[in-house]
């Protein structure tokens, strides 16, 4: 039987030593879970609600070819922002978080990225699955120099939606809003291989 990531989840908090807050233990608890591959973003069960009026409840994982499902999280100054609303231009969807490793070694070369294409053509979606939302992620944003829209999914609801088992984990979503790529792990986001990517895309 797969186990529930949040029942488990709650259960650690309920039992371990309490930390100063809530908040901070269920981060620990979620990068603990990850580690030790418990903490599976593609379990079946309910989704508790967050900023979304779109049905990306549904657990799955999204293949290349298939529609990116749309939804809508809040940035870093409380603002929705949807995918549909960039239909027409290459996005970069890349959910990740702040206690991971491998997320902060790509975000410099992610930001090189960001800084080559135009934003009538590009754009690239950075969602947070930190707990804490803002909190976290705009330290971590002003220590990278980062430009490009930090997203909240702090529920895990899209990222349950997009298969997102592991962190980091890219989707590389064309004009017509369909899924060419789909990434797992870090990578060079400046290589050439990388910005051939993106350029291909912009072509199509």
């Amino acid at each position: 039987m797969k186990t529930d990531s949040h029942s488990v989840l709650a259960r650690c908090e309920r039992i371990c030593v309490p930390m100063r807050t809530r908040v901070v233990w269920h981060s620990l608890c979620v990068a603990v879970l990850f580690a030790a591959g418990v903490f599976d973003l593609s379990a079946s069960g309910e989704d508790r609600p967050f900023v979304s009026a779109d049905p990306v409840a549904d657990r799955g994982v999204v293949m290349v070819g298939e529609e990116a499902p749309n939804f809508q999280l809040r940035d870093l100054d409380g603002a929705v922002v949807t995918l549909a609303q960039l239909r027409g231009k290459v996005v970069l969807v890349n959910f990740w978080a702040t206690w991971c490793g491998p997320c902060r070694v790509e975000m410099p070369a992610m930001e090189q990225l960001y800084r080559t294409f135009s934003r009538n053509d590009f754009e690239i979606l950075a969602v947070s699955t930190d707990a804490q939302g803002a909190a976290v992620t705009r330290p971590f944003q002003q220590e990278m120099g980062l430009t490009f829209p930090i997203l909240h999914d702090a529920d895990f609801r899209v990222g349950l939606a997009y298969g997102a088992r592991s962190l980091p984990m890219s989707f590389v979503v064309d004009r017509n809003g369909l899924v060419r790529q789909k990434i797992p792990g870090a990578r060079d986001w400046i290589a050439p291989e990388a910005k051939e990517l993106i350029k291909t895309l912009l072509k199509s």
